[in-house]
């Protein structure tokens, strides 16, 4: 297991290795593996909104911090292109330590909600945006690569224990292992694939993510009657966090949740 806190890479300029994704024959997307950048080129149209949208969930689901789609090189052609950054933005509000930017020459100042792209705060240019992300260093987030075996729940309630002593939360201590363990829980039994375990405080709530590699979607059904076995994993989830849910990404899923120190003063 790793569990570390992972601060976020500075940018360094020059050449960087990128790996393109052919949206369709007329949008292009390019990720720097060494940066938050990931650039778009080319016309976003209704066909290629989709595959933008997946490609950007892609990159904030391998990665901690916030992504910056530079968009510099992009015209976009209709509504449906024009939503696809708010609603990814709106995807990973809850995940830990996620956020979406973007660099457009279009806006007219630095941090300016860019109008066409449905409000997602912009800069001028990628420098701009990129020293806005470097003010805002993630020290505050833990990571771990675990197999699908059970002795993971363990180690990912170790994870947990360790970022509530380090980041003041102790009350959040037992809730959060019992989400976590869940969600781990759901990873070996039913995804049967590798997991990331993310997790990062946001102010005063706690946010935790698992990552698998399955396309299969977690279902709650509510209650379970008295008699059945198992199955109460997504109940105990919904029992402790104030929010949760899943995210869908192009090989697999985020599962995540966060809890609220006053949800657990008020139950005590």
């Amino acid at each position: 297991m790793t569990g570390v806190d992972r601060p976020q890479a500075p940018y360094v300029s020059g050449p960087h290795p990128e790996t393109t994704i052919g949206v369709n024959e007329h949008c292009r997307v390019e990720v720097d593996e060494s940066s938050p950048v990931i650039r778009l080129s080319g016309v976003l149209d209704t066909a290629g909104a989709p595959r933008v949208h997946d490609a950007l969930l892609a990159r904030l689901s391998d990665r901690p911090g916030p992504v910056v789609a530079d968009v510099t090189g992009l015209r976009v052609t209709d509504p449906a292109g024009r939503g696809v950054f708010a609603e990814v933005r709106r995807e990973i509000a809850d995940w830990p330590a996620a956020d979406l930017l973007l660099c457009d020459p279009a806006v007219s100042g630095p941090g300016r909600p860019d109008a066409v792209l449905a409000g997602v705060p912009a800069w001028p240019t990628l420098d701009a945006a990129l020293a806005a992300v470097a003010a805002a260093p993630l020290a505050a987030v833990l990571t771990a690569e675990l197999p699908p075996t059970p002795e993971s729940a363990r180690q990912a309630r170790e994870l947990v224990a360790t970022g509530c002593v380090r980041w003041g939360m102790p009350a959040l201590t037992e809730p959060a292992q019992i989400a976590v363990t869940e969600m781990v829980n759901n990873v070996v039994t039913h995804a049967r694939t590798p997991m990331s375990v993310r997790l990062a405080p946001q102010d005063d709530t706690l946010h935790l993510a698992v990552r698998d590699h399955s396309s299969r979607r977690p279902t709650f059904e509510g209650l379970s009657p008295p008699n059945r076995v198992g199955g109460r994993g997504l109940l105990l989830i919904d029992t402790v966090a104030r929010r949760w849910g899943t995210s869908m990404v192009p090989d697999g899923k985020v599962v995540w949740c966060v809890l609220h120190p006053d949800d657990e003063a008020a139950q005590g």
